[in-house]
Formats: structure tokens, C-alpha cells, sequence
């Protein structure tokens, strides 16, 4: 008994090292400062949900970084009138080139962006979303899309920007939460590798 005390001591104190040291590198795969885009894409897709992500989404169409913006998770009564009544200055844009879709979660938003992508016959995207959210949403849309290139615009708040993410108790729960999600969801994938492969 006190060998399989020791036996199951050793492999949890292993599960936690194999934990730390993956918390440690999705910290690294998490944008800590916005970026400048070097080039354009066929498309643009926001993930709704967090401050500035439509916004920054909408500004990167009507600067001609890609043809058409899809707005993904949008709540059901989002349309293109409030869209245009939120950004005034870009309505020429939200009303020729944005479309929406209601999916529910990461999974769901990358499912409704394969679809947009393959109806509008798009080989590259921006992707936009925020900076914590970033790694998971490039490994579900990538898992959907294999073939399509995929450039993060990560979106970061003010708050992020003024302090690390270790300095406050709700970030760090954040960054915790974001972490065991892309857990799950790269576990999901492995399962089921063929899942995305585009018809």
C-alpha cells in the first residue's frame, strides 16, 4: 500500500509539473501587445464577446484588409442596423460587407467560419479576438480550415496593457480558465482529427 501511496504521489506531482509547464508556454502564445498587420486576407472573421473586437474587426474592413467581415457569436438580436448605429462612420461597410452568424461557443464560431469561408471561397483570414482567447480560437479554426492561412489580430484592453496578467485575481482566474479550455478542446481535436477537414 505504501509503494502505491508513493507510486500515485510521484504521478500526480508529474501531472502537475506537465500542467505548469503547459501553463507556461499558452502564457507565451498569448499576444501580450497588439501588432501591425503586414499584409491583407481574403476575409475577416471577429469572435464576439470582448470589448473593441467588432470595432477593431470593422476598422481593419474599411481599411481594405480584407473583402468581407464575418461577425461570429453575435447575440439574436445584433443586426445590421445596430452594428451601423454603434460605428457611424464605417456604415457604408457594415451594411455591403459584414455578415453574421449566432454559433454559441468557440467550437460553434469556427464550424460558421469554415462554412463563410468555403461559401465565399476565401484561402486566408484575419482573425480577431481577444489577445487570451487567441490560441484556442487559432487551433479550432485552424482544426476546421487546415488549408486557409490564418492571421491573428489579437485585441487587448487597457487593463491588460497597464498591469501583468499575475497582478490581478480575476485575470489570472482568466488566463487559468483559457488554459484548461484549449486543454479540452486540443483534446477533443486529437480524438477526432478528420473532424475539420474541409469537402
Amino acid at each position: 500500500m505504501r509503494r502505491v501511496g508513493r507510486t500515485g504521489l510521484l504521478l500526480c506531482a508529474a501531472a502537475a509539473l506537465v500542467l505548469a509547464a503547459g501553463f507556461a508556454w499558452f502564457i507565451g502564445r498569448v499576444p501580450a501587445h497588439e501588432i501591425r498587420l503586414s499584409g491583407n486576407a481574403d476575409g475577416i472573421v471577429a469572435l464576439a464577446g470582448g470589448a473593441s473586437r467588432i470595432s477593431d474587426a470593422i476598422e481593419l474592413l474599411a481599411s481594405g484588409r480584407g473583402r468581407r467581415l464575418l461577425i461570429s457569436g453575435v447575440n439574436r438580436t445584433t443586426s445590421t442596423n445596430a452594428i451601423s448605429r454603434l460605428n457611424p462612420e464605417f456604415e457604408k461597410w457594415v451594411r455591403c460587407c459584414v455578415d453574421f452568424d449566432r454559433s454559441v461557443n468557440t467550437l460553434g464560431n469556427a464550424i460558421e467560419i469554415r462554412r463563410w469561408a468555403e461559401q465565399n471561397g476565401l484561402h486566408s483570414l484575419i482573425v480577431v479576438t481577444s489577445n487570451y482567447h487567441m490560441p484556442r480560437a487559432l487551433a479550432e479554426i485552424a482544426h476546421q480550415l487546415p488549408g486557409v492561412a490564418l492571421m491573428p489580430f489579437p485585441v487587448i484592453t487597457e487593463r491588460q496593457r497597464a498591469e501583468p496578467w499575475w497582478a490581478s485575481r480575476t485575470t489570472t482566474r482568466l488566463m487559468l480558465t483559457e488554459y484548461m479550455k484549449l486543454i479540452f478542446a486540443r483534446l477533443r481535436m486529437g480524438l477526432n482529427p478528420a473532424a475539420g477537414a474541409m469537402s
